[in-house]
Formats: C-alpha cells, sequence, structure tokens
C-alpha cells in the first residue's frame, strides 16, 4: 500500500444514557516484537480495571509521524480516560524500532503484531484499532478483516491520498471519523460522501475551520474520542442500532 504523502476524576455529560468520565491512569514504557524485530511502545493504563484495550497508530514514518505526536496522544488520552488500556507504538524504522518503512504494506503487520501485544497483557479484551492520518489508513485496513478489532477509528483520513477505499464496504463494525471541514486530504464533504456509502455503525464529526493536524482543535478532538467511547460501541449488539451521543453526526 503507497501513499503520496506525507488524581481526581471529572463526569461530563456525554448525550443520554452516557457520561464522558476524565481520570487520571499511569503510563509504561515497553518494547515488543514485530515481524521487524522490536516495536517501542507505550500503554497508557486506566484508573480500575480496563473496559477494554485500544491500539492508536502514528501518522506516516517518513513525514514526521512518530507515537508521540500530539493528535495520537490526545487521542489515547481520550480513551484511557473512558476505562480503556491504550498501546501507542512507533512503526517500523521509527524512534527505537528496528526495520524500514515498507510503504504500508509492513506497518500493517507491525498493528497487528502491536493487537497481539496488548491482548498478550489483556486477554479477550475487546479491542478498538484506531490512528491518525497514515496511521488510520493502515487501522481500517487491518481492522476491517482482523476479528480481533471490535470497533474502529479514524482520525484525519487521507481519502486523497488512497488509491481505494472500497475495502471499507466490507465492515460491518462501529467505526468513528473524526475529520476537519478543510482537511487537505480530505475536506468534510469528501469525508460526509464517504461515510454515507459505508454499510457499518459509523460516527462522523467533521469540526468546522480544522485542518488536517486539528490545530487549534485537539479539545474538540478529545471530546469527540472521548464522547465514542462512553457509548462502549465495542459491546454493542448487531442488532442495535447505533447511537449518536453528543454532537456527533451518524
Amino acid at each position: 500500500m503507497s501513499f503520496l504523502f506525507p488524581v481526581r476524576a471529572i463526569t461530563l455529560s456525554a448525550g443520554p444514557g452516557y457520561r464522558i468520565i476524565h481520570s487520571m491512569g499511569r503510563t509504561e514504557s515497553v518494547d515488543f516484537r514485530g515481524p521487524a524485530g522490536r516495536l517501542e511502545g507505550n500503554i497508557l493504563w486506566p484508573e480500575g480495571r480496563p473496559v477494554a484495550a485500544a491500539v492508536v497508530c502514528h501518522a506516516h514514518p517518513l513525514h514526521g509521524g512518530i507515537m508521540h505526536f500530539k493528535v495520537v496522544y490526545r487521542a489515547a488520552k481520550a480513551l484511557q480516560a473512558q476505562g480503556l488500556a491504550v498501546l501507542r507504538f512507533n512503526f517500523r524504522g521509527v524512534g527505537r524500532s528496528d526495520g524500514a518503512h515498507d510503504n504500508g504494506d509492513g506497518e500493517q503487520n507491525d498493528a497487528r503484531a502491536a493487537i497481539s501485544e496488548i491482548l498478550n497483557r489483556l486477554p479477550d479484551s475487546p479491542i478498538v484499532l484506531g490512528g491518525f492520518s497514515f496511521g488510520s489508513a493502515i487501522a481500517l485496513r487491518v481492522g476491517v478483516g482482523d476479528s480481533r478489532a471490535h470497533a474502529l477509528m479514524a482520525l484525519g483520513f487521507p481519502i486523497s491520498l488512497m488509491a481505494d477505499t472500497s475495502f471499507l464496504v466490507r465492515s460491518p463494525k462501529p467505526t468513528l471519523f473524526v475529520q476537519g471541514d478543510r482537511d487537505e486530504f480530505g475536506d468534510g464533504e469528501s469525508i460526509r460522501r464517504l461515510v454515507s456509502e459505508l454499510p457499518g455503525e459509523c460516527s462522523l464529526d467533521v469540526i468546522p475551520e480544522c485542518d488536517h493536524f486539528f490545530s487549534g482543535h485537539l479539545d474538540r478532538l478529545h471530546t469527540a474520542v472521548a464522547r465514542w467511547a462512553a457509548a462502549r460501541p465495542w459491546s454493542r449488539r448487531e442488532s442495535e442500532p447505533a447511537a449518536c451521543p453528543g454532537s456527533l453526526e451518524c
């Protein structure tokens, strides 16, 4: 797959039947085995027993993508605050991770290895698989076909840089899309058109006056992810209608 570019708790309302809980947890640095060798990672643990686990993938490795990038971090913190254990990691060739960039093909296997790592720590846990930009494309490609992923998340999905998005029509899994309406790689109109054609339970938040990097809108991004996670989409039965808490569009 190729691309052209790059301890206080506060409870807020997330819509009928849901709560957003902001709380602190702990952080653990980890190294784990990937297809190309060591992968460097970081796990955000919630307070108490995790309700689910998540893997969040970073942006393009050749254009500054790294697990500590602010969009990835804020999304991970939003999930952690809702009780998830969240693994961020550096793709092959980034930071202390072994290997070299593989145009998205090897990176898909890195994401699969990350799922295996968090499941080794939390067996049988529901998994949310997501990412930002390049990482969102990796997450959706892997998550559509991997039965271990129960819900998916795409932040700044780079529609215009992807030759084919038809693989998404195969997925019935609950999926969150958060996109800036001025995203250089997929504006509001483009993401609305894409999501409207998908068969699964999709939640969409298009942020006004917002670019690809969510500049000046990280709080809105955090809230969108937190509201979605507060609804526990990974546990929704197939017969249940998709919930659309807060201001999220459906």
